[in-house]
């Protein structure tokens, strides 16, 4: 029988995440986190295989905190500009969070390929493009794909602590951008309505 640890699951992910939002992932070793609790590094390969799949449970919490910065959101009266206001408040208030998250290599060769990959909240996001503004799934997409690369411009200059915005600058901002995208996209669709009738 394994010996119990000292220490439990939650406590060790949340000294690890301490670290990491603290510090950076590569910061996340047995001896921190032993020393964040106050031990040995022992107790925590009763718990975890090895470190690896500890910092796999720290990018999930990481996750997991974003995914309530979203969830806020979302409850905006302009749902698809208080997501983008969330990603970029998550950028500025969890710094290293954000870099670990949003800032790694990927495969991806583009925005709209990478977009499902790095956001659980792919779907919601879209939804509520498609939803408030009536726009057809391809439409939509495109105005997510270029605000959000517009949005993650502004995040990882507040992350990398670039540049510093005021909250009234991004509304702005986003606003000025999300406004002329959104009437190019309207006025592409009322072409195609009127190609589609002459036909």
């Amino acid at each position: 029988m394994p010996p119990k640890s000292k220490f439990t699951r939650e406590q060790i992910i949340a000294a690890a995440l301490e670290i990491a939002s603290q510090q950076d992932i590569s910061c996340v070793t047995a001896r921190a986190v032993g020393e964040k609790l106050n031990s040995s590094a022992r107790p925590i390969f009763t718990v975890f295989k090895n470190m690896e799949e500890v910092t796999g449970e720290v990018k999930k919490a990481a996750r997991e905190m974003y995914n309530e910065y979203v969830k806020e959101g979302l409850k905006e009266e302009i749902h698809f500009k208080g997501v983008g206001k969330a990603y970029i408040k998550f950028a500025v208030e969890q710094p290293k969070l954000f870099r670990l998250l949003f800032m790694s290599e990927t495969d991806r060769s583009d925005a709209i390929s990478v977009l499902p990959v790095i956001d659980d909240n792919y779907d919601n996001i879209l939804s509520s493009i498609t939803e408030q503004y009536v726009l057809p799934a391809k439409d939509a997409l495109s105005l997510y794909s270029h605000l959000w690369v517009y949005t993650h411009g502004i995040a990882s200059l507040c992350a990398t602590k670039t540049v510093k915005f005021s909250e009234e600058e991004i509304s702005g901002m986003l606003t000025e951008v999300f406004v002329s995208i959104l009437i190019k996209k309207k006025s592409e669709i009322n072409e195609r309505n009127k190609a589609d009738d002459k036909n």
